[in-house]
């Protein structure tokens, strides 16, 4: 443990609060498609309250935009004027801007909030005379522009029909100040933070997103180096200051780019150990050695337990913890709704008494999509 991890825990202990490696996630996902208020996920994460420590707090909808669902919705973190006149003219020479506005807020909620703005976006048609044949990567290459490039801005969120609401705050608070519960999500994440060995800042707070895909995130990933290097040869740019960052980008490229299906690409985040493949059936080791072998730096070592969101192909939500199960996770279900939490008070207080509920094992992911297969 670093010292300054150490001595953190130490000072909030003695202060009288319960970390048990702290952070807590949360995730509830409606397979119909059908809204969830957004109280809801804060119920949720207020049980695991003594988690926190009141350093960052975050939540991703989906679903949340249907009037412009078929825009790019760009949540911005803004220092002032400036910085807000420079994005606003990049957007403007490279997208074509459907609706701008400031995101509502109870600015008296937080200490010192920064500018909050919203931009629903569509990539041009062509570009230098040529047309845009993938607006995925064009969007993404943008974020990046716009996160390496204009100062004193950073992108929340950038996905279609969702978006991050985050700051510094305890998760309460942060729905306060951000009205969650004015919004209906078919899917929402939601995050408390300890942080140990990053800032406590409104850009760094959870859930981390590209696209559409977003992650709350409790650990550490100790190969932040080995998979910020690979995810560079990319065109990605790891800005935020957080290991957690780069894991929505790995996710990005190796579904979106590469074209695994879900399954594999958290089978690349987190295989089995090389002694566990041998006890795989023939076919089912053979997939593994080949994903080591041609993606061994998208591997996550450092003990995790993440929730990730996505509507990739279709809205759902995938829980992954690492290959030792090193941070908690439980999983339910009731009816059409799956949870995903750090603890099991989360689910209860939101859901009751649940048809099912476990504990999945290290490495093995949980994947719920929308009037699809779930596992």
């Amino acid at each position: 443990m670093h010292l300054s991890e150490r001595r953190r825990k130490e000072e909030a202990l003695s202060l009288g609060f319960r970390v048990h490696d702290g952070c807590g996630v949360a995730g509830i996902h409606n397979e119909k498609g059908r809204g969830i208020p957004g109280s809801r996920i804060v119920k949720a994460l207020e049980a695991m309250r003594p988690r926190y420590n009141g350093l960052g707090a975050g939540y991703a909808g989906y679903g949340i935009y249907p009037r412009y669902r078929d825009c790019y919705a760009i949540h911005l973190i803004l220092d002032d004027e400036e910085s807000l006149r420079k994005v606003g003219e990049m957007l403007g020479g490279k997208a074509n801007i459907i609706r701008e506005e400031e995101i509502p807020a109870r600015r008296h909620v937080l200490y010192n909030p920064p500018m909050l703005r919203r931009f629903f976006v569509k990539p041009p048609e062509q570009v230098g005379g040529l047309p845009v044949e993938d607006p995925d990567s064009y969007i993404m290459n943008l974020v990046m522009a716009i996160n390496s490039g204009v100062e004193g801005c950073f992108v929340m969120s950038s996905g279609k029909n969702m978006g991050v609401f985050k700051g510094v705050g305890y998760p309460v608070d942060v729905a306060d100040f951000y009205m969650l519960e004015e919004y209906q999500a078919s899917l929402w994440l939601g995050h408390g933070r300890f942080p140990t060995n990053s800032p406590g800042w409104w850009g760094g707070a959870h859930p981390f997103n590209i696209l559409g895909w977003s992650v709350v995130h409790n650990g550490e990933i100790s190969s932040y180096d080995a998979n910020r290097r690979f995810l560079e040869q990319y065109g990605y740019k790891c800005m935020l200051l957080t290991d957690t960052e780069l894991v929505a980008y790995l996710l990005d490229f190796l579904v979106r780019r590469e074209g695994l299906p879900l399954k594999l690409a958290c089978r690349a985040l987190a295989p089995p150990f090389w002694d566990k493949i041998t006890r795989l059936s023939p076919s089912q080791a053979e997939i593994v050695r080949a994903l080591r072998v041609v993606y061994p730096n998208a591997l996550l070592n450092g003990p995790f337990s993440i929730i990730i969101g996505t509507n990739a192909h279709g809205t759902g939500m995938i829980g992954l913890t690492d290959r030792i199960k090193l941070r908690p996770m439980v999983a339910a279900r009731r009816g059409e709704e799956i949870y995903i939490a750090s603890e099991e008070c989360a689910i209860r207080s939101v859901c009751g008494e649940p048809d099912q509920l476990w504990m999945p094992r290290a490495g093995e992911p949980i994947i719920s999509i929308a009037n699809g297969e779930s596992s």
